[in-house]
């Protein structure tokens, strides 16, 4: 072996070492955190059925990653080459290329826990959200209000108040407003489908009906199996146009669209505020839900009790049973035995 091929071996060897530090140094460099990330993070959305190299350029360009080019070279090394969930995923600062790399393929998102309990409304949904930090009350709202997700869940109404199913859902932090509200929706019509499976044969008008029913007796009942007698009042009352004369309609009122503290008793003058939801004044259902009802209002609705009763009156405040009647007379008298009670009300 003669020296010149010694000294060109080392040469060559020299070359080599020099090339792998600075691909070292390259890797390194491009896999570090990208300085464009925010103190409190990003949030990156992974769409359905998106490519790999479709995402790790909108995260190039949207700087959380030096390079597409390294993303995409992990993807094939690592064999996960479209297997990145999709979904809402917080980058941090600080992340690498391998970490962001590594959360897309997990498909590991921060959640927030929210329980909505049966006979909130839109309004107070929307402050709930907000404080939990799901998104901002105004938006949430504004998105209730969407003509498109109306159109698209054909709820022939200005919003969907009645259509937001109680119950405890877990969104993904950075979840938008208008997915929050439509997976919601979604899943009423999800739970309807249990309920009620006769639902799906109601034009959108006759079932926005029932929901109106449904979200009344949601805010009326105390005791389950007294939901489907409450249901048959109004239902009798309906048939023969006579007011429903509901206190929750007129709480509904003060308290949501007046904007105003609920109420500790309904009086004279409540029950003649000139609204389309005042069931004292006018005979009818009220424009639209006053609550969001949940599986037992819904069950009453679609399958009332048969009765002759017209009226209702809440007998024992602590058990929550109601006294019902056929007639006024008898009505009148339920409200001389009990409303005169001490601890009693109506």
């Amino acid at each position: 072996m003669t020296r010149g091929f010694l000294r060109a071996f080392a040469a060559a060897a020299a070359a080599l070492g020099v090339l792998a530090a600075a691909g070292l140094l390259m890797f390194h460099y491009l896999n570090s955190p990208s300085p464009l990330i925010p103190e409190e993070g990003r949030i990156f959305r992974v769409q359905r059925g998106e490519s790999s190299a479709a995402i790790a350029s909108r995260l190039q360009r949207q700087g959380l990653v030096r390079s597409s080019t390294l993303l995409r070279l992990m993807a094939r090394l690592t064999r996960s080459d479209g297997r990145y969930q999709s979904g809402y995923f917080r980058i941090r600062r600080g992340d690498s290329t391998a970490d962001i790399h590594a959360l897309l393929v997990s498909g590991h998102q921060e959640q927030i826990k929210v329980t909505i309990p049966e006979g909130w409304t839109l309004k107070r949904i929307a402050r709930h959200l907000q404080d939990k930090g799901v998104a901002r009350r105004e938006e949430l709202l504004a998105a209730a209000s969407s003509p498109e997700l109306l159109r698209k869940l054909h709820v022939p109404a200005e919003n969907l108040e009645g259509y937001l199913y109680p119950d405890t859902y877990f969104f993904p932090v950075g979840y938008p407003a208008e997915a929050v509200v439509e997976q919601m929706a979604v899943h009423f019509f999800e739970q309807l489908q249990s309920i009620a499976p006769e639902a799906a044969a109601l034009s959108p008008q006759k079932l926005h009906e029932k929901v109106i029913v449904a979200s009344i007796v949601e805010r009326e009942y105390r005791r389950p199996e007294e939901a489907p007698l409450i249901a048959s009042v109004f239902y009798n009352r309906l048939e023969y146009n006579i007011g429903l004369e509901s206190c929750a309609t007129l709480s509904y009122i003060i308290t949501d669209i007046q904007d105003r503290p609920h109420p500790q008793f309904l009086s004279a003058e409540d029950k003649r505020i000139d609204s389309p939801y005042n069931t004292y004044k006018w005979a009818g259902l009220p424009p639209g839900p006053i609550s969001n009802p949940g599986r037992v209002a819904l069950e009453a609705a679609f399958r009332p009790a048969r009765t002759q009763y017209y009226y209702f009156l809440l007998k024992n405040p602590e058990t929550g049973e109601h006294f019902f009647s056929e007639s006024l007379t008898r009505h009148n008298w339920a409200k001389y035995m009990y409303l005169k009670q001490p601890g009693a009300g109506g």
